[in-house]
């Protein structure tokens, strides 16, 4: 019987987003391919230090002892622009970390995100910015990981993921009144199509997988008064009253639930952060992301008009 990948949360994941690869990435910056590939192999037995999304991705995959040991809820695999060979010590640090990832497509130089609809995933994450606009050029949903590695707490088995509104779950229609006409045409806008859900952004159906998630940690705790609730879920925007009705019933109406939320109006989101201590966080602007990366996994998702003049960097191996 074939591998059955709907009805799973299916993520994909850069070696770049889940490793620290600055030191074999350094190689081939400055020594070229063969020098790359020299270094990978002679360090193929040694296991690539966790990076930035290492925290989300390891909590994520916990989640599968909520389902049968043969259908997990959560299928993570490796899209990476590596080759097989070079590959190799991307696998073998997975197996040492204790992923349970054993699927991946190295595609040698070239960017594998066109085989997710096949693979029905509602995420992938990378640290090659290319890569990840190219992505969401192609209309499907990706972030671009900031930031350098982060202390996980070992002891801390919660899964807490945050995001932005517009631009992140919702387009980012609401974002060009805003840029048009300012604050007060942007609320008028609002107030006035309280009632009226937005349209879905390029994260809506990552969110509505969660839930799934969440939904089966209910069924759960139902079960055993004693279980306890690890996945939480947060909005954080710059939205306040009266524009956070729209947002509340754009969820609402879309079928999907937050934990929490916070409409901040213009508050640096980097001090909520702070506290909240997400696994991941994910914005459309990287002006919000500055001051949230400095303590947080931060993801840059570059969908929407404020996004499509930026040049991205050539990306790494």
């Amino acid at each position: 019987m074939p591998y059955e990948l709907a009805d799973r949360l299916v993520i994909g994941i850069a070696s770049s987003a889940l490793f620290d690869l600055t030191e074999s990435d350094a190689v081939f910056r400055e020594q070229g391919e063969e020098s790359y590939r020299a270094y990978q192999e002679k360090h193929v037995g040694d296991p690539l230090r966790p990076g930035a999304a290492f925290p989300f991705i390891r909590r994520l995959l916990s989640l599968n002892d909520l389902g049968e040991v043969n259908d997990p809820l959560v299928e993570v695999i490796v899209l990476s622009r590596n080759d097989p060979d070079t590959g190799l010590r991307v696998m073998r640090s997975i197996e040492s970390h204790g992923l349970p990832i054993s699927r991946a497509i190295f595609m040698q130089g070239r960017s594998p995100h066109r085989f997710m609809p096949a693979l029905n995933m509602s995420l992938f994450l990378s640290a090659h910015e290319r890569d990840v606009r190219e992505a969401v050029a192609a209309g499907l949903p990706a972030g671009h990981v900031l930031g350098a590695p982060y202390e996980d707490d070992a002891d801390d088995h919660d899964l807490r993921i945050s995001f932005d509104f517009d631009g992140v779950l919702a387009t980012d229609a609401s974002e060009q009144v805003f840029q048009e006409g300012g604050i007060e045409k942007f609320r008028a806008h609002e107030v006035a199509n309280a009632a009226v859900p937005h349209d879905a952004g390029p994260l809506r159906d990552f969110l509505a997988n969660v839930n799934r998630i969440q939904q089966r940690e209910e069924q759960e705790r139902r079960k055993d008064p004693d279980y306890r609730i690890r996945l939480h879920v947060s909005i954080v925007t710059a939205r306040n009253a009266p524009a956070h009705e729209r947002a509340v019933q754009s969820l609402k109406g879309w079928g999907v639930t937050v934990n929490d939320a916070f409409f901040l109006g213009g508050i640096d989101k980097g001090r909520i952060m702070g506290i909240l201590k997400p696994h991941i966080f994910f914005d459309d602007q990287q002006g919000h992301l500055v001051s949230t990366s400095r303590t947080t996994p931060s993801v840059h998702v570059p969908f929407g008009k404020l996004n499509a003049s930026v040049t991205p960097a050539l990306p790494d191996a």
